[in-house]
């Protein structure tokens, strides 16, 4: 699955410019779904990249695994969700020196939440790299009952905690890893526009 290329958007809307080797530098890689092809292409134009690397990966249904193994990395490990492997990553970002690559590849939810981690955790945001690959569903925040809501993949859509309908907009909140919605029908109660697929 190729790169997802995003419309242009509000300033807080994430950019994902995609994954560039910095060589045989200390390295953690996280990946999820789809986001594994990213880093097999990372490998296949500089090899010497996995040669520090510590991948943590998490499936979700697709079939990469083996091959992302086979890579050779300095430490491989799967997981069968982020908050599976939060204590590793977590692990990972705190042995981390000075000089140390983060690589995040895949879904929004998942480059939200690492990217939130990582930079809580003292990682420069320089020494982060990302590249979208796989579903363009979203990790929304009700904006009124602060719960979050994950893979939303329509706009508007019903907060699972409040049951709110919400606008799914581009606003997002780089310390939660989510986009932020907001109550559609505020002012003309029981008025909601027609449910869309949400695009790239």
């Amino acid at each position: 699955m190729p790169q997802i290329q995003f419309s242009p958007s509000i300033l807080s809307r994430p950019v994902y410019p995609g994954l560039v080797s910095q060589g045989a530098t200390p390295a953690i890689m996280l990946a999820d779904a789809e986001g594994a092809e990213a880093l097999i292409a990372l490998a296949g134009r500089d090899a010497s990249v996995m040669d520090r690397a510590h991948v943590i990966y998490i499936p979700s249904g697709a079939a990469h695994g083996p091959r992302l193994r086979g890579l050779g990395a300095r430490m491989y490990h799967e997981a069968p969700s982020y908050p599976a492997c939060l204590e590793r990553y977590r692990k990972a970002l705190l042995d981390a020196h000075m000089g140390t690559q983060l690589y995040l590849a895949g879904t929004e939810g998942l480059i939200g939440q690492a990217t939130a981690e990582a930079l809580a955790a003292g990682l420069p945001a320089e020494a982060i790299q990302t590249e979208h690959r796989g579903s363009i569903a979203r990790r929304m925040q009700c904006v009124h009952c602060k719960g979050i809501t994950e893979n939303v993949t329509t706009d508007p859509f019903t907060c699972a905690h409040c049951g709110l309908t919400l606008f799914v907009r581009d606003h997002f909140s780089r310390r939660l890893g989510a986009f932020q919605g907001v109550c559609v029908d505020a002012e003309t109660p029981g008025i909601v526009p027609e449910t869309q697929e949400i695009t790239p």
